[in-house]
């Protein structure tokens, strides 16, 4: 899998958690910027699955990032931190630490990929349309023409975290119960992360990406249906954009599919110009 250090993103006032990985052989291509789901981290989400093994024996190098309040990420108290503009901001902050340039004709070295996942599939879409001196193509695994942490109802988990009252919404009920399978979560900092982002509604048609965009979902993922509202979008603005999904998946097991990796391996490596 070759080597990997990690860093804190100077200056920040989430202190992003920032893991580099490098490859044993390097392709002479442009760095992947991994974008994990929400309740998720780098370890669970890129490590644990296969993904910085499947993406450094291609050759590349991956920078991957834990959101605010997740994985090895402090939890900031400030609420403007978890928000998605804020930590666009941190993200650019971060590729520029990692010294990653802005995209030049000819060399394939510049600029970055992007693969998001859920949570991380909004934040690469809204970094890929206001960065795309810097962005070259995305992955967006399991997205939606929504957010559905929008409609997580907040008060009814918080009352269920403080004294067991069910919660009546199954979508929020699912949500917290995800968040709660990881023993070592800070719940309280993740429903601050949705309380940041009910603030800032998903907008996918403001900030449409004009890069390449290969949107991927397991057939049975319930939280991706509106996928293909996305595609439409895209195919309205001109973007090149490509749809696929992964035959007897859900939202939670298509990360650890081979033709997902595989799938964006082959699509973030069929232009490089």
């Amino acid at each position: 899998m070759g080597t990997h250090r990690e860093h804190l993103v100077e200056g920040s006032p989430n202190a992003l958690t920032v893991k580099v990985y490098e490859p044993a052989r390097d392709a002479g291509l442009r760095p992947v910027l991994l974008l994990h789901g929400f309740a998720s981290s780098t370890a669970l989400n890129w490590e644990n699955t296969g993904w910085i093994r499947a993406l450094t024996d291609a050759g590349r190098r991956v920078i991957a990032v834990d959101l605010p309040g997740h994985g090895a990420s402090p939890a900031p108290e400030e609420l403007d931190a978890y928000t998605p503009s804020r930590i666009r901001a941190d993200l650019l902050q971060t590729l520029q630490d990692c010294h990653v340039r802005p995209l030049r004709d000819g060399d394939p070295t510049s600029g970055v990929d992007v693969v998001g996942y859920s949570l991380g599939a909004r934040l690469g879409w809204e970094f890929g349309g206001t960065q795309p001196q810097l962005v070259h193509r995305m992955v967006l695994g399991g997205p939606a023409s929504s957010d559905p942490l929008a409609d997580f109802d907040l008060a009814a988990a918080q009352r269920f975290l403080a004294d067991g009252t069910p919660i009546m919404d199954a979508s929020t009920a699912d949500l917290l119960r995800m968040a709660q399978l990881a023993p070592d979560n800070d719940l309280f900092a993740l429903l601050s992360m949705v309380e940041a982002i009910k603030a800032e509604p998903f907008d996918p048609a403001h900030t449409a990406p004009s890069m390449p965009v290969l949107l991927i979902a397991g057939e049975r993922d319930t939280l991706a249906e509106t996928m293909p509202q996305l595609s439409l979008l895209l195919a309205g603005r001109g973007t090149k954009a490509a749809e696929r999904r992964i035959a007897g998946r859900d939202h939670a097991s298509t990360l650890t599919s081979r033709d997902f990796k595989q799938a964006a391996i082959d699509f973030l490596g069929a232009a490089q110009d």
